[in-house]
């Protein structure tokens, strides 16, 4: 079989040195707060050029903290992309406000020219997500929300290391939040998220936020480092060896993001010629494809097909945020036409570093057989 995606090649490369930091860690006595920590958010706000970062438990996390930490409430609105992960979604619902759908392009990504027309008195953010390795239109999103005075908050998740004329994302907005799920860019081996910023206040508030709203900033408050809450907060910390992992893999990322580009170029090489719509290049935006995602309207017989083949392969997104029941008292009957079409002919090819360029060939030479046997 042919994974879609697996981290056992990965943990098999790097074992000896794992397992070194995981007993170097467990020695130590320290699971959380440690100099892990420590030195992995220092070289994470090094790698993107940031004033401030905050490692959190979770992307998810990273959002809401993001929000918590801007004072959203209860009547606010944020607008973000109807092609997006739940946690999108359920962060922005966490934090009191209403989530304003915009519909996406051909790239699936956020419509920028159409943010405007949804920006209310209420609206106080704009989430872009930078999906499937993309980056959003930063520069129009970037005049939009300075010219109404909106909070950017990125969604980076499968984004990292991804550039806007070759601007890293995640350094346009007010902030920037990562994901460390294993599957990701750079993915740890549990969970884990990151926030970037340059307004030292709201730096402040996500350190406390993330610690159950303790102060660890401020020397001159009293309560400072005592078990004392300033604000409410959360529980969302990264640990120590999961720091220590991330901090390593943080100095190979770029070997990582060459490998996955060396894969999508494979793909499109080979597939060009075929009736499957291909991932959009555009020499603006550096992608580092987290997935290859491509589209045809008989998909679900191509998946079926290419499983009996051994080849594994994913829809994401399979439904529309506005179609599931979970959102559907806030959405109502809202239509996302681009949204809903793409939800019915995308899937995504396996691509991830350690995947055996052998098996790309097999995979491309497979689907292509099965895309002539379907289109004659």
């Amino acid at each position: 079989m042919i994974n879609f995606w697996s981290y056992k090649d990965e943990y098999k490369k790097y074992r000896p040195k794992f397992n070194k930091f995981f007993d170097q860690t467990l020695k130590s006595g320290q699971i959380f707060f440690g100099p892990n920590l420590k030195n992995f958010e220092n070289n994470f706000i090094k790698k993107y050029k940031s004033k401030y970062g905050v490692a959190v438990g979770s992307g998810t996390d990273a959002l809401l903290i993001s929000l918590m930490s801007i004072n959203i409430k209860r009547g606010d609105e944020v607008i973000t992309a109807s092609n997006t992960a739940i946690p999108t979604i359920s962060a922005i619902v966490n934090s009191g406000a209403k989530p304003v759908l915009v519909d996406i392009n051909e790239d699936y990504l956020i419509n920028a020219d159409q943010i405007e027309k949804k920006i209310t008195k209420k609206t106080r953010a704009i989430i872009p997500v930078h999906l499937y390795g993309q980056s959003c239109d930063m520069e129009k999103i970037t005049k939009i929300a300075k010219k109404y005075k909106l909070k950017i908050i990125e969604d980076c998740a499968q984004a990292q290391g991804a550039k806007f004329k070759n601007k890293f994302v995640g350094t346009f907005g007010t902030f920037g939040c990562f994901s460390f799920y294993p599957t990701k860019i750079l993915g740890g081996y549990g969970d884990g998220g990151f926030i970037l910023t340059n307004n030292f206040k709201f730096y402040s508030n996500i350190k406390k936020i993330r610690f159950y709203g303790i102060d660890t900033v401020d020397k001159k408050n009293k309560f400072y480092n005592k078990y004392y809450s300033n604000l409410n907060g959360v529980n969302s910390r990264l640990d120590e060896i999961n720091s220590k992992i991330l901090d390593f893999k943080l100095t190979e990322i770029e070997n990582f993001i060459s490998k996955r580009r060396l894969i999508a170029k494979i793909y499109n090489n080979e597939l060009k010629d075929t009736k499957l719509i291909l991932p959009i290049i555009n020499k603006d935006k550096f992608d580092v494809f987290h997935l290859y995602t491509v589209c045809h309207k008989k998909r679900d017989l191509i998946m079926k097909k290419l499983l009996k083949e051994k080849i594994q392969t994913r829809i994401i997104y399979p439904f529309p945020i506005h179609k599931m029941k979970g959102y559907s008292s806030i959405f109502k009957k809202n239509k996302y036409k681009i949204s809903e079409i793409k939800s019915r002919s995308i899937f995504s090819l396996p691509l991830y570093p350690e995947l055996n360029i052998k098996n790309v060939k097999i995979i491309c030479k497979k689907l292509k057989k099965i895309l002539v046997s379907i289109d004659f």
